[in-house]
């Protein structure tokens, strides 16, 4: 019943979180099924707090988005696939902090993109967060300009351990998750992960009040997150690629860089996810997905970009059900968790 599923609460310290994927020790060992309640800190550690306090002067490189994590799942092994449900993922203060950085973000030079473009300002802008009336408030710093935007909370963190023994920093997306800055990754989806080593070794961060896509100056409307997962495992089934389905859609993820690497990293994987699980062989998947398909940006601005490739469920046949139907069941569980 769901009312004896184990249930784990994790509200770390500030010398708690976890900074990269791998090469951290666990925090708590679970097993599938458990419902994880975790506040999360924004990916400034909580350090910017005003239009004052620039992250150059109170945040240290590499000490960037912390985790909360990582859990050891038990009997997850390689070639297993981690299913994480979002239950709810909620602002935890009436305030997040957004920036521009130096040297970093889509449209201005970088250290890979070198110019003699002169770097952008640093400049923070504090987003007031209604949370009851699911508003963003923008101030604008050269005008009188107040806007409202909806919130829509993410996380843009989510992720494994890597294979062969590799530690990625938490800023770095790739085919174990990590940052991979996609809005889809909201209350009421099912992230799939496959893993990578013993016990899986999950964490998640970097919570959004609200995101556009592409993350443009490369970084959100960041805030702490109080969210609760339910954490399952599908045994013998693999995923190469971070993927997550919705109500509405089955959508893949790619992180590459070059940007078109990641797009057809992320193509390709809905493709073989329609042929594993719809029947389709891979040539039609081509063509169907060729017209079907949409194709968001997730991010443009970190170490490696991450596209979406995501599919409306409707166009797709009826009666199959991808991973075993679980994305269905861990919304009923879910729902009986809600007040």
């Amino acid at each position: 019943m769901t009312s004896e599923r184990p249930r784990l609460t994790v509200r770390p310290k500030p010398d708690e979180y976890a900074w990269t994927f791998g090469g951290a020790a666990p925090v708590a060992r679970i097993t599938p099924g458990t419902v994880l309640d975790l506040t999360t800190e924004d990916c400034f550690a909580g350090r910017v707090t005003s239009e004052r306090t620039l992250v150059s002067e109170v945040c240290e490189f590499p000490f960037l988005n912390p985790q909360t994590g990582p859990f050891w799942v038990e009997g997850a092994e390689p070639g297993d696939t981690l299913a994480v449900h979002f239950v709810s993922v909620e602002p935890a203060r009436d305030w997040a902090a957004s920036t521009t950085v130096p040297l970093f973000g889509a449209l201005t030079s970088t250290h890979a993109t070198a110019t003699l473009q002169d770097p952008l300002p640093e400049r923070v802008w504090i987003w007031e967060l209604d949370r009851a009336k699911r508003l963003c408030r923008f101030s604008a710093h050269d005008s009188e300009l107040v806007l409202d935007l909806p919130m829509d909370p993410m996380h843009g963190t989510v992720g494994v351990a890597p294979a062969n023994l590799e530690v990625r920093s938490a800023l770095v997306p790739d085919a174990h998750g990590g940052n991979l800055d996609t809005p889809e990754m909201r209350a009421g989806v099912t992230c799939f992960l496959g893993v990578n080593v013993e016990g899986a070794l999950f964490s998640l961060g970097d919570g959004h009040a609200r995101q556009g896509e592409g993350e443009t100056c490369g970084v959100a409307v960041e805030c702490a997150m109080e969210t609760v997962v339910v954490v399952d495992l599908l045994k013998g089934v693999a995923t190469p690629w971070p993927r997550i389905e919705s109500d509405t859609h089955l959508i893949s993820t790619g992180s590459a860089r070059p940007l078109e690497d990641a797009f057809r990293i992320a193509q390709l994987d809905l493709v073989q996810w329609l042929v594993a699980d719809y029947g389709f062989s891979a040539m039609d998947a081509y063509q169907f997905l060729s017209q079907a398909v949409e194709s968001p940006l997730a991010n443009v601005c970190d170490t490696n970009y991450t596209s979406v490739a995501k599919v409306r469920k409707a166009y797709l046949p009826r009666g199959r059900d991808p991973y075993r139907g679980l994305h269905a069941h861990l919304r009923e569980v879910a729902a009986s968790l809600l007040p």
